[in-house]
C-alpha cells in the first residue's frame, strides 16, 4: 500500500448519488455527487470529490474538519452570525468543527475534499 495517494479531479468510475437531508435543504432541488478516493486511520480520514448543482442547504460540521479546493463552479458559505463570503474554481478553505452556516452553490461545482473526524 502506498502512502502518496493522487485525486483523480475527474475520476472514471461512477459517484454515489444523494441529496441533501430534507432537514437540511432550504432552497432549489441540489444533487450531490462523491467519488471517495481514499479513507485513512479507521474511517477517520476521508478524501475524494465532491460535485454538487445549484441550491441552499444547511451545513453543519459537527466534530468534523473539512479542508476544501475549489475545481469549478462557485458556491456562498454564510457562517452563522456572519457574513457571505464567496468562493470560485481556485479558492481553497477550512470548515472547522463546529461550523454552522448556509451553503448556497450558486454555480455547479466541483472541489476536492478532506475530512476529519
Amino acid at each position: 500500500m502506498s502512502l502518496l495517494k493522487n485525486i483523480d479531479t475527474n475520476p472514471s468510475f461512477p459517484p454515489r448519488e444523494s441529496g441533501p437531508l430534507p432537514e437540511r435543504l432550504i432552497s432549489g432541488s441540489p444533487s450531490f455527487k462523491t467519488w471517495a478516493q481514499d479513507i485513512a486511520r479507521g474511517e477517520m480520514i476521508h478524501t475524494g470529490v465532491w460535485e454538487a448543482t445549484p441550491g441552499e442547504t444547511r451545513s453543519i460540521k459537527g466534530e468534523t474538519f473539512e479542508f476544501c479546493h475549489i475545481l469549478s463552479g462557485v458556491v456562498e458559505l454564510t457562517p452563522e452570525g456572519g457574513g457571505p463570503v464567496v468562493y470560485k474554481a481556485g479558492d481553497s478553505f477550512v470548515m472547522k468543527p463546529g461550523f454552522v452556516g448556509v451553503w448556497k452553490t450558486i454555480e455547479t461545482v466541483r472541489k476536492i475534499y478532506v475530512t476529519v473526524m
